[in-house]
């Protein structure tokens, strides 16, 4: 058997091992059921506590955004600009553009002289050059997300503070803006500007939650919206928010710690042989020479490579929690 027909084996393979995963990961009937009868029920009860948990469940269900939008409303170079807006950094799309093609010869330029093997050279540069900075990106944005929600119930709070002493919406956004450092302050500053040029709170603040993308700021859009609508006390309502905020990120913070040895554990099984094959290839490249020239070589690491990444894969969903 030839080298392309082990790989179109193994690609078939895996292939198969996919759908099936896909099949059989799919919600059960039961889970399907119920959810269909709540959104009858959300959809015909006149309930305002009902009303507001339906909202909610959609802000969750929406916190992670679509890598791209539909075909013809939006393309992947827009979605990337909101990535890196999100980071805060002030980044474009020249600049990732740049970081990618640099990082992408430099690893390159170092395999070749190292093994001399240009196919190679060039997959692992084009993998460095797309992956880098992209890992890069996700990391300033759930950093940046980690610093607005741990200051966000504060900045509720003194919203609420602000209502109850009798100042205005509008009024104690703008207090939040300069009181509150960092990426709420930032964001709240942005929306008081766009209420001081003629748009309106709930357009201002849509647009900020679209920009972020948080859940936890999605809610205090709702709650604003849903109060407007049905009337009540907005200061109450802020407060019972704010405190649930609070419990989020408790809660985080627990499941945090109870599954931090077993995320350790699957970084250390993941990575460990990599890590192992890289150090012994650059120490002695003659001595793991055969797995760039032996096809067999070849089959077998990249089927452990497809088998690892099949391990990772599952050990990141067991650890992977969503409140």
């Amino acid at each position: 058997m030839s080298i392309l027909q082990l790989l179109l084996f193994a690609g078939g393979l895996m292939a198969i091992m996919v759908l099936a995963y896909s099949a059989l990961a799919g919600p059960s009937a039961a889970k399907e059921g119920n959810r269909r009868l709540q959104a009858v029920r959300y959809r015909h009860s006149e309930s305002t506590d009902t009303k507001v948990e339906s909202q909610l469940k959609k802000a969750i269900a929406a916190r992670k955004p679509k890598t791209f939008k539909v075909a013809g409303s939006g393309s992947r170079l827009e979605a990337l600009a909101v990535r890196l807006d999100r980071t805060g950094k002030g980044w474009t799309l020249t600049n990732y553009l740049y970081a990618s093609l640099g990082v992408g010869v430099v690893v390159m330029v170092i395999m070749y002289l190292k093994s001399g093997a240009a196919l190679l050279s060039l997959g692992v540069g084009l993998f460095a050059g797309a992956g880098v900075p992209h890992l890069v990106v996700n990391f300033f944005i759930k950093r940046r997300t980690n610093q607005f929600n741990a200051k966000f119930p504060d900045a509720i709070e003194l919203l609420v503070r602000g209502l109850r002493s009798g100042l205005p919406v509008t009024e104690t956004l703008a207090v939040v803006a300069t009181e509150i450092e960092g990426p709420v302050g930032i964001e709240f500053k942005g929306i008081v500007d766009r209420i001081k040029v003629g748009r309106t709170m709930e357009e201002s603040l849509q647009v900020t939650a679209d920009r972020l993308g948080i859940a936890e700021f999605s809610f205090f859009c709702i709650t604003l919206a849903i109060q407007r609508e049905t009337g009540g006390n907005l200061a109450e309502t802020l407060s019972n928010l704010a405190d649930v905020l609070r419990k989020r990120g408790q809660m985080k913070l627990k499941i945090k710690a109870m599954s931090s040895e077993s995320k350790a554990s699957a970084y250390i099984v993941g990575s460990l042989p990599f890590i192992v094959f890289f150090m012994i290839w650059w120490i002695n490249p003659s001595y793991l020479a055969g797995f760039f020239s032996d096809d067999r070589l070849i089959v077998a690491g990249l089927g452990g490579m497809v088998w690892m990444g099949i391990g990772v894969f599952i050990m990141a969903k067991m650890v992977s929690f969503e409140i």
